[in-house]
């Protein structure tokens, strides 16, 4: 395969990280290559209303901002392949990404796989999955208006999507399988202080329970007396954190503890010369559509330089 194309740059996700270094990178006249995998557009594709993202002072829907940004980056050259990376080798250059038998190489490669929401784990918790189960609260809160639900979780998270949904629903009950919370003291007083929000403390959701069109239902178990017991609810949003998707990258670059890729401070530079990390990927503080936006600006303009220097096209 040798006499394959080798691209400057291929962009691996598709999220707003991902479409912002594909309008800077297309501008540049880099030509990318971006595989935006199978659920293409990341965490926005299952946001609702975005109303703090600036220039749209009415708000947009997350799969409309995505829709734009797409566009634009599409209107400057950008190619798109819709499919999965499978695998990827940074040993030695050009780089090497396949999907599936198709190899693919290119000079640099800026990685913008961004995060996925962790859930409970159980088989029920699938089943109902936007059937009364959620793991995004500002997307689907609206839905539960004047009837119980319930959140899991015990960090900022948690406490900033019980209040969010105390807007809708009659009553937030929030559940954590201890009495300690990872939460910041000003984001617990806050669910403490709102009359909507009960705690349930020492309690692990067993099972959800349903019609089989919807929830009706948590089997909950206390962690201390091992009694399982049943609360009647009509939804349950999960909120126990997020995993980055760096599976595919495992052993090949840095990560801190928790799977988040490492980047040099202050710029969007991997362990390997030549592969640049933005958005939710490596951002386990703020991970926000704009922050995402402006270190795939960074990553663009990182990997444009980097190729300069280095005399790669």
């Amino acid at each position: 395969m040798s006499d394959q194309k080798i691209e400057n740059v291929i962009i691996i996700g598709s999220g707003p990280a991902g479409l912002t270094s594909a309008i800077y990178s297309s501008r540049a006249r880099l030509e990318p290559l971006m595989i935006e995998g199978e659920e293409a557009g990341g965490q926005l594709m299952i946001t609702t209303e975005v109303e703090n993202y600036p220039g749209f002072d009415h708000g947009i829907t997350g799969p409309e901002l995505i829709a734009i940004m797409r566009k634009q980056a599409e209107r400057f050259g950008t190619r798109f392949i819709t499919r999965n990376v499978t695998k990827v080798d940074f040993s030695s250059r050009p780089f090497k990404v396949w999907i599936g038998n198709d190899l693919h190489q290119a000079k640099t490669v800026i990685i913008s796989t961004g995060a996925s929401a962790k859930l409970l784990g159980l088989p029920s918790e699938k089943q109902y999955m936007s059937r009364g189960v959620s793991a995004c609260a500002t997307c689907d809160g609206a839905f539960f208006r004047n009837v119980e639900v319930a959140v899991v979780g015990g960090g900022d998270t948690a406490m900033e999507e019980a209040n969010f949904l105390t807007r809708f629903a009659s009553k937030v009950y929030l559940m954590h399988r201890s009495e300690n919370f990872r939460a910041s003291k000003i984001m617990l007083d806050r669910a403490r202080k709102n009359p909507k929000i009960e705690f349930v403390m020492n309690t692990t959701v067993e099972e959800v329970l349903g019609d089989g069109k919807s929830v009706n239902a948590l089997k909950l178990k206390n962690t201390k007396t091992n009694e399982v017991f049943e609360k009647p609810i009509q939804g349950l949003f999960i909120a126990i954190g997020h995993q980055p998707n760096t599976k595919l990258f495992n052993g090949m670059l840095d990560m801190n503890e928790a799977g988040y890729l490492k980047t040099k401070p202050g710029t969007t530079y991997t362990n390997i010369e030549g592969v640049f990390a933005a958005g939710d990927v490596q951002d386990p503080i703020y991970r926000q559509a704009i922050t995402a936006a402006g270190t795939g600006c960074m990553a663009a303009i990182d990997s444009e330089r980097w190729l300069e220097a280095n005399e790669a096209h």
